[in-house]
């Protein structure tokens, strides 16, 4: 057999293996959280029934891992669980939003050496986290007050159950159920088994998660810089699908965005042609909360994958026909970032000051 046939059989097979896994490690999460008890699952409704501290750990959570699929895969587990409701999930995931961008800013600092590269790279690196700290500003005390993500998200919800939309994802319960059980039985003498099988589903999850994510980047990655380098710049409408679909199919808006960081810092394109891109990349990132959530079965945890879908789409429609805001902010910001190079303290202080302050300001109003 050819090698390179072979070699790329081995890594369709390793990405089948890890979507299975995947999908078994958020059963499993929600299997765990069921067997702590009601109790358990009233004192972590009980902690994140602020929206603000909701908020602060999906920022927070999602910084860490840098992967805002892997924080509401775990979010919808939670829910299916029953360990948190709709309402106080909401927060975390507009959270995930704003952490999930750091890595397009680890990116840029490959061309700290060259001022102008470095001015180009960080703005358009901002951009994006700028678009998702906006949204949140403007979208987070509107939920809070009329709840129009929550309403949207229980009736797309509706639809696609009453469509038959979860009854065909079925099959993928049959072959998951029955190692959930195998689990739990070959492990029921382990004390604190909950707790076990809650730290195992975690195991599971990022690994499959991170298999997933290099054996398709190593796939597509370079059809994916084609098409970027060929197609992406054309106009705003085609470089928000691209977005979109590369996003879907990698499952990382880190990765995808972050390929672009360098050729801003060549100066091959501008911040204004990078924005759609990465709006697309926002709601391309929802779809593995969608698959984790459909795989579950649980209404109320559908709800909450659409409820992250929701959020993008209306912050893409407040904040695209206002694309001047983060935009300008982003090259203002590289302005800024460009004079501290020398100094890497007052580097790091700017950058904290861009990620969080404008969070800070949903505690004053």
């Amino acid at each position: 057999m050819n090698p390179e046939l072979r070699n790329k059989i081995i890594k369709t097979v390793v990405i089948i293996l890890s979507i299975y896994f995947f999908l078994l490690s958020i059963k499993l999460l929600g299997h765990s959280f069921k067997m702590f008890g009601e109790g358990f699952a009233e004192a972590l409704i009980t902690m994140t029934s602020n929206p603000m501290a909701g908020l602060i750990i999906g920022i927070v959570a999602t910084s860490l891992i840098q992967s805002s699929s892997t924080t509401t895969s775990i979010v919808v587990g939670l829910v299916a669980g029953g360990g948190l409701t709709l309402a106080n999930a909401i927060p975390i995931i507009m959270g995930a939003n704003i952490g999930t961008t750091i890595t397009n800013t680890l990116v840029s600092l490959g061309h700290v050496t060259n001022r102008t590269e470095f001015k180009r790279a960080f703005a358009a690196s901002v951009v994006h986290d700028f678009f998702n700290i906006c949204s949140v500003i403007v979208i987070f005390p509107i939920e809070i007050i009329f709840h129009p993500i929550a309403k949207s998200a229980v009736w797309l919800e509706s639809v696609f159950a009453g469509a038959g939309g979860m009854k065909m994802f079925n099959p993928l319960k049959a072959i998951l159920n029955p190692v959930i059980d195998v689990i739990h039985d070959a492990f029921v003498w382990v004390p604190y088994e909950s707790i076990f099988l809650m730290i195992l589903s975690l195991i599971m999850l990022f690994t499959a998660l991170t298999f997933l994510i290099r054996s398709i980047r190593s796939l597509v990655l370079e059809k994916l810089e084609l098409i970027i380098n060929k197609y992406l710049f054309r106009n705003d409408f085609l470089g928000l699908g691209l977005g979109v679909l590369m996003t879907s199919i990698v499952q990382s808006s880190s990765v995808t965005t972050s390929l672009i960081i360098p050729l801003a810092g060549a100066g091959v394109i501008s911040v204004r042609q990078i924005f759609p891109y990465t709006l697309g990349a926002n709601i391309g990132t929802t779809i593995t909360a969608i698959l984790a959530a459909l795989a579950t079965g649980v209404h109320t945890a559908v709800s909450v994958a659409f409820a992250h879908l929701m959020f993008n789409i209306l912050g893409i429609l407040i904040f695209y026909p206002l694309k001047f805001i983060p935009i300008r902010l982003a090259e203002w910001v590289g302005e800024v970032a460009t004079k501290s190079t020398k100094n890497l303290v007052w580097f790091v202080v700017v950058y904290i000051a861009i990620h969080f302050i404008p969070v800070m300001l949903i505690f004053v109003f």
